[in-house]
């Protein structure tokens, strides 16, 4: 018998809020993305937290929320993990836990803000927002963190019981599952990646199909993960490929049944990929070069080559990096940019035939602005053209992307 006007349980809440959401018009693009892992309520969470694929959420917690502050953690959470936050800004973290997730969350918390003024999401008292860090990205607001840094209030996300890698957030509702996003196998972190591209290239053509206009906030969201991650990885996999390899001839059997169709890892080994990052001081530096390498790193557990070389140009090439293939787990996270002078990418061709460097493919990252011409190449190039639109090389393949996409 039905118990009349029982309350629900915080797992009903829970449900019931993420349901709420995939209903709205404009979340409708993020439904994929929304059901991506596990979100369960966990006794040992004193708020929020998630590793990048999973989300707990804290049953006292939630029972101190109103239904539009639970709908706003629940976006909260997602955000992070379709930033792919716990990959991107794990350099961030290395130097300042605490800091790095405050950045993030001002970020995320400005944007569903901002994008829910008629109130169906809102956010919890304890959450982090400030106008001062309006339209800053990540890096941006941790470099201001850096320099004033703040005191730790006694809010709900501070806090060091229970276990896990609880207690790297001062202040705010969410902590960040930083060792529990390491523990992630290869395998595992890879078909995560797969399912949020996935995800997102069928809520965007979903939106398309059936009208749904899409909230700005959110179409910016959507369109960087659609172009120039999917045609780094399109790229990679097309040109990078043994004799017998082919990336959707056996398609991923866990995924069938939901009618999405992803590839299948692969064992055979390529011969080695080329990476020559610009740096000449142009427009962009460090950090947007590390998403772009940490992204390609990416799709090398994929097409697993036998070497990575990472070369650095100005007008010469001034750093020549040789990965093996049981050195690429740390590649991305090791290599060091060096260089700053002029923009001569016509350089890079002589020096790998002088040096036998005979990649299968070369992957070049620069803002476009040369001195010189485009250079001659003996492999397939794709060029990652970064805060450039107006330029197109005359040879290989191209992708834009803004620093902004990259360090969001």
């Amino acid at each position: 018998m039905l118990a009349i006007n029982q309350p629900l349980t915080a797992e009903q809440r829970l449900s019931k809020a993420a349901v709420d959401i995939m209903r709205k018009d404009q979340y409708f693009p993020l439904a994929g993305v929304l059901m991506i892992g596990d979100r369960t309520v966990d006794i040992t969470v004193p708020t929020a937290c998630t590793n990048g694929k999973d989300e707990k959420y804290g049953r006292d917690f939630i029972d101190t929320l109103t239904d539009a502050e639970l709908r706003f953690v629940i976006l909260h959470e997602t955000r992070h993990k379709l930033y792919r936050h716990l990959v991107t800004w794990k350099w961030i973290w290395d130097e300042s836990p605490h800091l790095a997730n405050m950045a993030m969350d001002y970020v995320i918390n400005q944007e569903i803000v901002d994008e829910n003024k008629d109130g169906f999401a809102v956010m919890p008292e304890c959450g982090l927002l400030d106008e001062k860090y309006r339209g800053m990205n990540t890096p941006q607001v941790y470099k201001s963190l850096k320099e004033d840094p703040p005191e730790e209030p006694d809010g709900p996300g501070n806090y060091s019981d229970g276990p896990g890698n609880y207690s790297d957030g001062p202040g705010g509702f969410d902590t960040h599952d930083w060792e529990g996003a390491e523990e992630l196998t290869e395998n595992e972190q890879r078909e995560l990646a797969q399912d949020i591209d996935e995800a997102i290239r069928q809520g965007a053509l979903l939106a398309g199909k059936l009208g749904t206009g899409l909230d700005r906030s959110i179409e910016d969201l959507l369109v960087p993960q659609i172009d120039w991650r999917e045609v780094l990885r399109e790229f990679i996999s097309s040109t990078c490929s043994g004799s017998d390899y082919s990336t959707w001839r056996k398609p991923n059997r866990r995924f069938i049944s939901a009618g999405i169709y992803l590839p299948s890892g692969i064992s055979e080994k390529i011969e080695g990929v080329a990476i020559a990052g610009d740096t000449s001081g142009s427009n962009f530096g460090q950090r947007e070069q590390s998403v772009v390498i940490t992204e390609a790193k990416s799709c090398f557990d994929t097409v697993k080559p036998s070497w990575v070389r990472m070369l650095y140009w100005d007008t010469k090439v001034v750093g020549d990096e040789k990965y093996e293939h049981d050195e690429l787990d740390k590649f991305a996270q090791t290599t060091r940019p060096v260089g700053g002078g002029g923009t001569d990418v016509e350089c890079v061709p002589p020096y790998m035939a002088e040096n036998n460097i005979n990649p299968q493919a070369v992957i070049v990252i620069t803002d476009g602005y040369l001195s010189g011409d485009w250079g001659k190449w003996s492999c397939p190039v794709l060029w990652v053209i970064i805060d450039n639109k107006d330029v197109h090389p005359p040879v290989g393949k191209c992708v834009h992307v803004t620093s902004e996409e990259l360090t969001r």
